[in-house]
């Protein structure tokens, strides 16, 4: 049950099946097989993603090249982000996103099989009875903060900024603590009031590539094609190179579709 055989009529107890040695391939890199993971995860390379097998296996792969996949596709680019954070904070990282992915190839079934409601929830039930791969990764089950990890990323950066379409990408807060405004003089206060808007307009938006908020010290650069924000350690732009990028394309914008060996 790999998306390309052919479609037949299939029990909930067959998707499980194929469910559970999805699950234990992806339990397997990120546990037993972790260190041979982590190389695979090269943010060098393009986008990857983390596929598990039926057969209990994994590999880390490009996507699959049709637009849009007949099957559904694994988060992409995990390798991008893997030096921003803790190794610790990545790997749970790129569990919740196997968890799910596989809640979507197995509904996908359903819907391609035809399942009604009760055996819907039936599966999902059988699947509920399972630990998520986060929580066998992280051995309990507790959810990771949302603060700043202090991996490679080394200390905090400025900012962007930017809105999408401008010629250049980024934008930096003035060095040193902002007096108060009344010390200030008008053209000072109402550029403290315009970062004061930043702030709150980008302070609930999601980085694309590691699912974080953002975060006023930290460099943040836009996508000015599909115009989804970037913490800059997780596309691997610095606040000095993208000085030089007129127009900046996140990596799954400009990636060149390949077609996954069978």
């Amino acid at each position: 049950m790999d998306g390309s055989a052919p479609y037949n009529a299939r029990s909930v107890e067959q998707v499980f099946r194929d469910f559970k040695g999805r699950r234990a391939g992806i339990i397997k890199a990120l546990t037993a097989d972790v260190e041979d993971f982590y190389q695979q995860c090269d943010p060098e390379k393009e986008n990857l993603c983390l596929y598990g097998f039926p057969n209990e296996q994994w590999e880390v792969n490009l996507p699959a090249e049709e637009v849009p996949p007949e099957f559904p596709e694994p988060a992409l680019g995990i390798n991008f982000a893997r030096d921003g954070m803790q190794e610790k904070d990545w790997i749970s990282l790129v569990a919740v996103h196997s968890d799910a992915w596989l809640l979507a190839v197995a509904f996908y079934f359903g819907a391609r099989f035809g399942f009604d409601r009760n055996e819907r929830k039936r599966l999902f039930t059988i699947i509920n009875d399972l630990p998520t791969i986060f929580e066998v990764v992280t051995e309990k089950k507790q959810v990771r903060t949302s603060g700043k990890s202090s991996g490679g990323g080394g200390g905090s950066r400025p900012k962007s900024n930017s809105k999408p379409g401008q010629e250049h990408p980024t934008r930096y807060p003035k060095p040193g603590n902002p007096r108060k405004k009344d010390e200030m003089d008008d053209d000072e206060a109402a550029a403290g009031e315009e970062d004061d808007d930043d702030d709150e307009e980008h302070g609930e938006t999601l980085c694309g590539a590691c699912g974080e908020n953002y975060a006023s010290d930290e460099f943040w650069i836009c996508c000015d094609v599909c115009e989804r924000w970037f913490h800059g350690k997780c596309v691997k732009i610095t606040p000095a190179k993208a000085e030089h990028i007129k127009q900046y394309k996140c990596p799954t914008c400009t990636s060149s579709k390949r077609v996954r060996p069978s």
